[in-house]
C-alpha cells in the first residue's frame, strides 16, 4: 500500500480517482488547489503525488517547484496540456511522469505502479482481484466488467452497485444500503436513484442479467 496524495480540482474526477486507487489498495488522500496541497505535503509523507496543472490560485507549475523545494517525493502529472512544451517543462522540475487526460483507470494504475516500483523497491503491486458469478467478472483492480468475456463500459456507480451484489451472491442488498453506503445516507431522500442505475445495469448485462428484485426491499443475484 502506498499513500498517494491526489492534487485535482474536478470534484468529479477527483473522486474517480481516489475510488479508483484505493480499491487498488493504496491509501488516498485528495486536495483541491495547490495551497492545500502543499499545506499537506508540509504535515504528512507521501509515497506519490498526482498532480493536475489547471488549478485555482496557484498552478501545478508552481505547485511542483515548492514541492522539489521541500522533498524528493515523486510525482506524476496528470493533465489535458498535452503540448509537448507543457511536457517538457514538467520534465524540467524533475517529474517522474506526464500523462496526459483522458486516460483509462486500468492505464493511470499501471503508469503509478510502475513509478512505485521504481521509488518503492520494497513494495510489490497487489494482486489482481476478480469476482466471477455466472458468466460476468469484475476485475476490482482495472475497475472494468466482463460478460462472457467481452469488456462492457460500466460507470463508476454502476460498477460498485453490481460490486456489491456479487460480493453476497444469493443474499438480499436493499436499497437503503446502497443509498448510504456508496452515496452517503443523507444525500438522497428516495430510493429511486437505485432503481435508475439498476436499469442501465441490467441493459448492459443483457442476456446475462442475473439480477432478481425483491419487491419492496432491494435486489440480489439469482441462484
Amino acid at each position: 500500500m502506498a499513500k498517494i496524495l491526489v492534487v485535482e480540482d474536478n470534484r468529479d474526477y477527483q473522486e474517480l480517482l481516489q475510488n479508483f486507487l484505493e480499491n487498488a489498495h493504496h491509501e488516498i488522500t485528495a486536495a483541491a488547489d495547490g495551497a492545500a496541497a502543499l499545506a499537506m505535503i508540509d504535515s504528512k509523507f507521501y509515497d506519490l503525488i498526482l498532480l493536475d496543472l489547471m488549478l485555482p490560485g496557484i498552478d501545478g507549475f508552481d505547485v511542483c517547484r515548492a514541492i522539489r523545494q521541500k522533498c524528493d517525493t515523486p510525482v506524476i502529472m496528470l493533465t489535458a496540456l498535452d503540448s509537448e512544451s507543457h511536457q517538457m517543462r514538467g520534465y524540467g522540475l524533475q517529474i517522474d511522469d506526464y500523462i496526459t487526460k483522458p486516460v483509462s483507470m486500468a492505464l493511470l494504475l499501471h503508469k503509478v505502479e510502475a513509478v512505485l516500483r521504481r521509488t518503492m523497491p520494497s513494495v510489490s503491486s497487489p494482486p489482481s482481484e476478480t469476482l466471477n458469478y455466472k458468466g460476468i467478472s469484475l476485475d476490482l483492480k482495472t475497475h472494468t466488467v466482463c460478460v462472457a468475456d467481452k469488456q462492457i463500459d460500466f460507470t463508476l456507480r454502476e460498477f460498485e452497485i453490481l460490486q456489491e451484489l456479487m460480493q453476497t451472491p444469493g443474499n438480499v442488498v436493499t436499497r437503503k444500503s446502497l443509498i448510504e453506503k456508496l452515496w452517503g445516507y443523507d444525500f438522497y431522500d428516495d430510493t429511486r436513484i437505485v432503481n435508475t442505475h439498476m436499469k442501465n445495469i441490467r441493459r448492459k448485462l443483457g442476456t446475462a442479467d442475473c439480477i432478481e428484485t425483491v419487491r419492496g426491499v432491494g435486489y440480489k443475484l439469482k441462484k
